[in-house]
This record gives C-alpha cells, sequence and structure tokens, in this order.
C-alpha cells in the first residue's frame, strides 16, 4: 500500500534553469555576421521557440563546418544537446553531452543536463553522481537538492535521505517534503516519526489529497482500518471520484467485514480505472464482479 517518492517534473524546471544559462540575451542587429554567426542566430531563435528538431539540425550544420575543437565550437555541442534532449533524441543527447563534459569537466549546468538525459533513458544508476556533481559545483536549489534526496531514497540509503530532506526543511516546508521524510522514516522502522510527518503534511495543506492516501495507506498495513476509514473518507471529501481512495476505502470496508460496502466501493474504484481492486473483487464480492 507504500505510496512512492515523487519525482521531479520533466524537464521543466531545469530545462528553463539550463536554457537561460546557455542561450545569448543580445541580439545580432545592426552587426555585420559571417555566415556561421547568421545561422547560430537563426538555430538559437528556433530554440527559444521550441523547433528543436530544426535548431539541433542548424546546430548540426554548424558544428560540420568548424575547423577547430575551440570553445566556440563546444558552445555550439552544448546547445545541440539541448536541443536533441527537447526533440527526445535521448541517445544522440548523451552521445553530445559526454564530449562535452570530456572537454569542460567542472560545468555544473551540464551534469544536471546529462542527469535529465539519462533519466529518460532510464539510465536511474546513472544519476546520483552527476546530480551531486552538479551541486558540488554550486548548483544548488532546493528542487535539485530533493531530486538528490529521492534518489538516495531509491537506492536504499534511507540515513543520508532522511538528512537530505531534513536539511530542504530550512529552504521550504511543504505536503510532498513532509509525505517524502514519512516514507524515509517508514522504511527506518521509525512508525511514530512518519505519521508525526503526515500529520504535519495534514495540517500545511489540508486540501491535498496525497498526505491522506498515504496517511491511509500506512494505516492499512498496521491493520488500522477504522483509521485508515477516517481518512479516506476525508480524501473523498475533496475528490470524490478518485480511484485510489475509493480502493483503499473498499480493502478498509472489506477488512473491517462491511463486505457489500466495500464491494460497491471496490466496483466504483475498477469503473474509476483502478485495477487493483480486480483481485478484491474476485476474492469477496463474486455477486458484485460477475
Amino acid at each position: 500500500m507504500n505510496s512512492s517518492i515523487s519525482k521531479p517534473e520533466k524537464c521543466s524546471f531545469f530545462f528553463c534553469l539550463l536554457l537561460l544559462c546557455t542561450l545569448p540575451v543580445f541580439c545580432y542587429a545592426q552587426q555585420k555576421l559571417s555566415k556561421i554567426q547568421r545561422w547560430e542566430a537563426r538555430a538559437d531563435t528556433l530554440m527559444k521557440q521550441e523547433n528543436f528538431r530544426s535548431s539541433a539540425e542548424l546546430y548540426s550544420k554548424i558544428l560540420s563546418k568548424s575547423k577547430k575543437k575551440d570553445q566556440k565550437y563546444y558552445l555550439i555541442l552544448y546547445k545541440r544537446t539541448l536541443s536533441y534532449y527537447r526533440s527526445e533524441k535521448f541517445e544522440l543527447a548523451v552521445k553530445d553531452v559526454n564530449v562535452y563534459l570530456e572537454k569542460n569537466k567542472d560545468s555544473q549546468k551540464a551534469y544536471l543536463l546529462r542527469a535529465l538525459i539519462n533519466q529518460q533513458l532510464g539510465e536511474e544508476d546513472k544519476l546520483l553522481p552527476d546530480v551531486t556533481r552538479a551541486i558540488e559545483l554550486g548548483h544548488v536549489n532546493p528542487q535539485l537538492l530533493r531530486w538528490r534526496a529521492t534518489l538516495l531514497f531509491e537506492q536504499g540509503n534511507f540515513i543520508h535521505a532522511k538528512k537530505e530532506f531534513l536539511n530542504l526543511k530550512n529552504f521550504t516546508d511543504d505536503p510532498e517534503l513532509e509525505i517524502n521524510l514519512a516514507l524515509v522514516y517508514r522504511s527506518l522502522n521509525n512508525a511514530d516519526s512518519a505519521y508525526i510527518c503526515l500529520t504535519k503534511a495534514i495540517e500545511l495543506d489540508p486540501k491535498f489529497i496525497g498526505s491522506y492516501v498515504t496517511m491511509a495507506s500506512f494505516c492499512l498495513d498496521d491493520e488500522n482500518y477504522e483509521a485508515a476509514l477516517s481518512y479516506l473518507n476525508q480524501a473523498l471529501k475533496i475528490d470524490p471520484a478518485n480511484g485510489t481512495i475509493l480502493f483503499y476505502k473498499g480493502v478498509a470496508l472489506v477488512e473491517l467485514k462491511q463486505i457489500d460496502k466495500g464491494c460497491s466501493c471496490l466496483r466504483k474504484a475498477l469503473d474509476a480505472g483502478e485495477e487493483d481492486a480486480v483481485d478484491y473483487l474476485k476474492e469477496y464480492c463474486y455477486d458484485v464482479y460477475k
């Protein structure tokens, strides 16, 4: 029943940061430009317009005409990496960023970009070193620190994950952070602290459903079905059609021997797309399921 720690949104915040650090803020107007400079200006414009496939093609054209691998060459290579990444050509993107990092070993933005690319490639074991390196090089913000804490949790390094999440509270506090801490404490067999964190999550935002769902899942695991039902009913006041909440409520009711009510919730959960309800329906609710 345990929830999983939430992951960063696909590239949104971090990519905007990388883009702002890369594209020039000046314009080329009223300058006498070479052909290469015109191509670069056009490619930069295409990237700002989110036409990433076309910008990648133009950056490739520039690189093919480059006579030496100087600082300018690697800047264009980095821009092409960004374009490949946003056009979902992840294999090409990771090749580019690897070459870039061979020459620019202290580029915090490139380590962050490689982590984002490898996340899309499913190379989960490669994320933590690059995220950590980006932080060490000064690329520090709460979202990046939260990502590292999440990666530590996923690797089973619960002690360091706890330390990271607690450190994050010096920057901000919100229900998701408290839920993450609760999951860490739960993994460390510290149930009391886990429940305290979830109570704080509900206090921070009484309308955040994730707090109630996580709390209910813990209660179900602990066979505290009455408490689980209480939290699930509060969550249903916020989102009456939520399949996960209906499923958990159905489970709690079935365990409390309220079979008819439980089966009704499980049927509604299945109708809402909660496939986990199938097994319970088959076991307890034959008349409802058939």
